[in-house]
């Protein structure tokens, strides 16, 4: 059942662009490393090409930040490939200041093989292992971005991380057929069951999601924020659309701090603590937020009493050993906050733009309208293997 389960997804999730936007050549066959063409060369962008456990070869980029101390491992959305989003990489890894790698799944662009959920499962295991093992990046160190049927992969690998810094999800599906139907059951054929998966990723989860998107509802962002553990200040973009989000000037303004508040916890304390988050639903609050961990500098340490006087008090020694035990318990488990409810984004007169402001004129080399899940032209889905 399981091959019957990939040929379905394959036939109606997966539409890579035909033809790829860009080329490869070889620049060190020894180092699996090549050169995009039809892009603009860039000295701090690496290519390289990576096999996956599955036996096909991917081609991922790597973005260099110098000043940066985290790493973004971005999984796109469907009908795009690395040509198309290199400017917006490039952008991203500059005003977000990390280094960011990003993968073209198989059977996209200039990767080898074929799309499946299994296939992209693999896929982003071998961009997070060369990130370990060429630039020696560490879990503690590494955000997950997955963006629409990229958060099926995303998710997937950050409920194996449980040491994982954060994670990003950018108008993610529950589920891919509940994109399509509204089920409240998971069957055996569905793919990228995020909706089940969610509750085991131990880490900050940011959601950013368009109110007006009718490709992926935004009710399956709201619904992933709802089950996330460790729930972040959500993004939910009024107007924003599947596939311009980036338009907006909120999106990278809210990137920027959730950014800067995860690099504000030191990466000992992302891994096995728990998190006092806010639970409650998002509101319009201002912009001003900040991601704080409890401290336990101020508290007393507990101590033997030397006191004569209290050897024989039973009911104090009772009291002292339990505070002894709550003390040891709390120095284990480190909390941040979120000090402001999460708000929905209702800037009634912002609109998307075509620059970006401080974000750069990247928008003009980027197709963003080619980066929807499953909203794909009829004619595709009679004739999936027809022409693009």
């Amino acid at each position: 059942m399981g091959g019957v389960t990939s040929s379905l997804a394959a036939k109606f999730a997966f539409f890579p662009p035909c033809p790829p936007s860009y080329g490869v050549v070889v620049a060190d066959e020894a180092a699996g490393r090549v050169e995009m063409t039809g892009v603009p060369p860039r000295e701090n962008v690496e290519v390289r090409r990576l096999r996956t456990r599955r036996n096909t070869e991917i081609v991922a980029m790597y973005v260099k930040n110098p000043a940066a101390s985290l790493t973004v491992l971005y999984s796109h959305g469907n009908a795009a490939d690395l040509g198309q989003l290199y400017e917006l990489f490039c952008e991203l890894s500059k005003h977000l200041c990390v280094n960011l790698m990003g993968y073209d799944y198989s059977g996209y662009g200039q990767s080898s093989g074929k799309p499946s959920e299994q296939n992209t499962y693999a896929d982003i295991e071998a961009a997070y292992r060369c990130l370990e093992t060429t630039y020696g990046a560490h879990t503690e160190n590494i955000i997950l971005y997955g963006q629409s049927v990229g958060s099926g992969p995303t998710l997937e690998l950050a409920t194996h991380l449980p040491n994982l810094r954060a994670v990003v999800l950018h108008s993610p599906i529950l589920s891919g057929l509940r994109v399509m139907y509204s089920v409240k059951h998971t069957y055996w054929f569905d793919i990228y069951k995020n909706i089940d998966k969610i509750p085991s990723v131990q880490c900050p989860v940011l959601v950013i999601h368009g109110m007006a998107d009718d490709v992926v509802d935004s009710s399956h962002g709201k619904r992933l924020w709802e089950l996330c553990k460790e729930k972040y200040e959500p993004l939910w973009i009024k107007g924003g659309d599947h596939c311009n989000l980036e338009l907006y000037p909120e999106y990278i303004r809210h990137l920027k701090k959730f950014v800067s508040a995860i690099e504000k916890i030191p990466p000992a304390e992302t891994a096995h603590i728990e998190r006092s988050l806010l639970q409650g639903p998002p509101t319009t609050s201002s912009d001003h937020f900040v991601l704080q961990r409890t401290s336990t500098d101020g508290r007393e340490k507990p101590r033997a009493s030397t006191d004569r006087k209290e050897k024989g008090r039973n009911s104090t020694d009772r009291q002292d050993k339990t505070r002894v035990s709550t003390d040891k318990k709390k120095k284990l488990r480190k909390s941040f906050e979120v000090t402001e409810k999460a708000r929905i984004s209702v800037d009634q007169q912002e609109k998307p733009r075509k620059s970006f402001d401080r974000f750069g004129g990247m928008i003009k080399s980027v197709s963003l309208c080619n980066i929807d899940c499953f909203n794909v032209p009829a004619s595709q889905i009679e004739e999936p293997k027809g022409k693009c």
